[in-house]
């Protein structure tokens, strides 16, 4: 969320925003609601501070004067109530076009409309180069009995799967190895629940306006994550943190639900696109400063490129347009790894860098160690690991002629020393 002050003082540049990320904003609509909270704040202070002086004068008047102050009192607490009401009600307005505002694209961001205008900034690895017919991961799956896609279909609904046998096994190691890589660079492991609040969902900007991606659990008033960031961007709300405590790195580890709603029928074939998944994700909370947000999406970045080399996949790194990145985002890189059965890269990380849009929505900030300054902190996230999309990859690229699955050499030790799934 930005700041109302940096709306009223940089009307212009918000406008700009709201446009290359295609974002149906009125920012006149907003400072005019502004305007109006304002002039009805001091109005209603006014008004408090009228009954309080005609309670105070109350003891030592006489009965005519009281019957008069009273008459005055009830009139004041009229008016009041009907002000404070109408205060309450466009300050909510004001809230809810304030959640919906962009944040400030970086000027290094392209500026388009969709997916198709990202731009590829580089490719690491080569695809592999097959000396026989290579299946696709639905059907090295089927080969091997590694999982059930259409009879827990009939049970759990679409997009849904189970895997099986030395799957299950390769997963736990896949997500060990993520771990044992971001624990080496100083990230804190962290589970989380698999839900949360609707407040922290608008913490991190996933709601309102992304509400029909999460399966709602109405009874309880929570909804299904679809990342642990939703619970790592809230640990801290409404605290005061000291620098000497920043940067906070978490590891976080999660199950993690996506309805999909608006995907479009897109990737949804065997384990692409699915309704829940594992995911160890990178999130980083440092100080609010411009040069130290872009030092950590560069690391967190190259991390998730580290265990893309450990694995032996190769990919590209997608500089993201502003219409593709969402509402909070400063400057989002994807990494898209190559699927042969596709003939294309697909994504398997986002990184992106939100400033302090998301920590304003949760008041997280930290107190300066040089000086009595409070300020909101920056917030990034990028994935370390996702399954079971990864294995739509690692399955397929590395797969033989016999149709088993090379083990690549980093992961070996997870698996007992294996080299072949």
């Amino acid at each position: 969320m930005l700041d109302i002050k940096f709306i009223r003082e940089h009307a212009e540049l918000v406008e700009d925003a709201a446009v290359k990320k295609g974002v149906s904003i009125d920012v006149e609509e907003i400072l005019g609601l502004d305007g109006q909270v304002k002039t009805l704040r001091t109005h209603v202070e006014t008004l408090r501070r009228q009954r309080n002086q005609l309670a105070a004068s109350y003891a030592e008047a006489s009965q005519d004067e009281r019957e008069a102050l009273s008459r005055q009192s009830h009139e004041l607490s009229v008016a009041l109530a009907s002000e404070e009401f109408r205060f309450k009600e466009l300050s909510g307005q004001l809230q809810t076009l304030l959640l919906l505002t962009p944040n400030i694209p970086a000027t290094s961001s392209p500026i388009g409309t969709d997916d198709s205008e990202n731009v590829v900034e580089r490719r690491e690895g080569h695809p592999p180069a097959f000396d026989f017919t290579p299946a696709d991961h639905t059907e090295l799956l089927r080969l091997n009995g590694w999982a059930e896609l259409g009879d827990v279909a009939h049970i759990s609904g679409s997009r849904t799967f189970t895997l099986k046998g030395n799957l299950v096994k390769y997963e736990l190691a896949l997500i060990n190895f993520a771990l044992d890589v971001l624990c080496a660079e100083g990230f804190t492991p962290i589970t989380v629940p698999p839900f949360a609040r609707e407040s922290a969902f608008v913490g991190t900007g996933h709601f309102p306006a992304g509400k029909e991606d999460a399966y709602a659990l109405p009874n309880d008033d929570l909804y299904l994550v679809g990342t642990s960031e939703v619970i790592l961007n809230s640990l801290h709300a409404n605290q005061i943190l000291r620098e000497a405590d920043l940067p906070i790195l978490y590891a976080g580890v999660s199950q993690c639900f996506r309805r999909e709603a608006g995907s479009s029928g897109r990737d949804v074939r065997g384990l692409l696109r699915v309704h829940h998944f594992t995911k160890v994700e990178q999130f980083v909370i440092c100080r609010n400063d411009e040069q130290e947000s872009t030092y950590w999406h560069n690391r967190l970045l190259g991390i998730a490129e580290k265990i893309l080399h450990a694995l032996e996949l190769p990919y590209q790194v997608i500089n993201c347009c502003t219409g593709d990145m969402g509402l909070g985002k400063v400057k989002m890189n994807d990494i898209e790894t190559w699927v042969p059965s596709l003939d294309t890269y697909r994504e398997t990380h986002s990184c992106s860098t939100l400033h302090d849009w998301q920590a304003r929505r949760t008041q997280t900030r930290y107190r300066a160690d040089d000086s009595k300054d409070i300020k909101l902190v920056h917030t990034l996230n990028n994935t370390a690991l996702a399954t079971p999309r990864i294995f739509a990859a690692l399955l397929e690229n590395h797969q033989t002629a016999s149709g088993q699955v090379k083990i690549p050499k980093a992961l070996q030790p997870y698996m007992g020393g294996q080299s072949f799934l």
